[in-house]
């Protein structure tokens, strides 16, 4: 097998260069770069992992802490952020965190502390200021998604203007008894995505007028059989039965769809349904939806960490950056049946 001589013989420079260019150092030039890789492909090497993060004090992994795995948007954000690592050659370790206290408390004192990880990506995570002053001290990166952390860059998502599109889509279809199922307390614990999101429909419900009801809520788990038992609620009252529903989540809002659908209810002639996320199965189930593309937000946040580990001296980085979103009308909303 070649070493690093061949290589940095065959390319014309030093061995430092060939290291530097084949570790991914943003002080070559692009040129040195191509001409460098082109010789280690001619001769068949491979970089040896504990050589270069001997020489380079890195590991080429990246830490991602999540709150949840077994949730389809979170596993989303992990294969956006997964498939931009691996294009610039890191690897990735999980931590998931939906244990208790203590586990967190492990991760953050521990195993993140360890030098096993160049930097640390953090889903749907508030971290606490003694958690960021511990990675910053060891002088490890760090990215947060989904809300602002001081002293850490984000990518930050407006719930309440997510919330507010949804509500104001069955508003302006003429629909003005609209229930919500947002989340139960133990999932307001994080940038209080359930508060956003039911502040977001409360003031799209203001603004246009409309009385708020309390009784047109409904708490639920984020997971579809807990949006199906939400709506039943909803949907099974003899009077005044709400012709729209705003889930917090698309999981909740199909809940909602097979709930409406055992009660004997048509969507949406009889009651029109709007969830959050566009999650894979929204289309084949026809479901209005507000898209937050899971998958780019976590490629965002992995381009972001690669900035972060080759800072340009001349790039001024913000310290939040907003997520799109998007509203995608489909076959569960429409107008109310008079």
């Amino acid at each position: 097998m070649a070493g690093i001589e061949e290589v940095a013989r065959l390319a014309g420079v030093s061995t430092a260069t060939v290291s530097r260019a084949l570790s991914g150092n943003a002080h070559v030039s692009p040129a040195t770069r191509l001409k460098v890789e082109a010789a280690a492909l001619e001769l068949d090497y491979v970089v040896s992992s504990n050589a270069s993060s001997l020489a380079s004090g890195r590991t080429r992994n990246i830490g991602v802490v999540v709150p949840f795995l077994n949730r389809w948007f979170f596993s989303s954000v992990l294969e956006g952020a997964q498939q931009s690592l691996l294009r610039h050659g890191y690897d990735l370790t999980l931590y998931n965190l939906s244990g208790d206290g203590d586990e967190r408390r492990s991760v953050f004192e521990h195993f993140l502390l360890r030098q096993r990880v160049d930097a640390v990506i953090a889903i749907s995570l508030e971290l606490t200021e003694s958690e960021v002053t511990r990675l910053h001290a060891l002088r490890k990166p760090l990215v947060g998604v989904g809300g602002p952390i001081p002293g850490v860059r984000t990518l930050t998502v407006d719930d309440t203007a997510v919330a507010r599109l949804a509500t104001e889509h069955l508003l302006g279809l003429g629909h003005t008894r609209i229930a919500h199922i947002g989340g139960t307390l133990e999932f307001d614990l994080d940038f209080h995505l359930p508060t956003n999101r039911r502040l977001g429909y409360e003031h799209a419900l203001t603004d246009a007028g409309v009385e708020i009801d309390p009784s047109l809520f409904a708490p639920a788990d984020f997971t579809i059989k807990g949006g199906y038992h939400a709506a039943k609620q909803l949907l099974g009252v003899p009077h005044d039965r709400p012709t729209a529903i705003f889930a917090a989540s698309d999981e909740m809002a199909m809940g909602s769809l097979l709930a409406a659908r055992d009660l004997g209810l048509v969507v949406p002639r009889d009651v029109s349904i709007v969830g959050i996320d566009d999650h894979d199965l929204s289309d084949f189930f026809g479901l209005t939806t507000v898209a937050q593309f899971p998958r780019g937000q976590g490629e965002k946040a992995a381009e972001m960490l690669m900035e972060e580990l080759a800072p340009s001296p001349l790039a001024e980085l913000p310290a939040t950056t907003p997520l799109p979103f998007a509203l995608k009308v489909r076959s569960s909303t429409a107008r109310p049946s008079t």
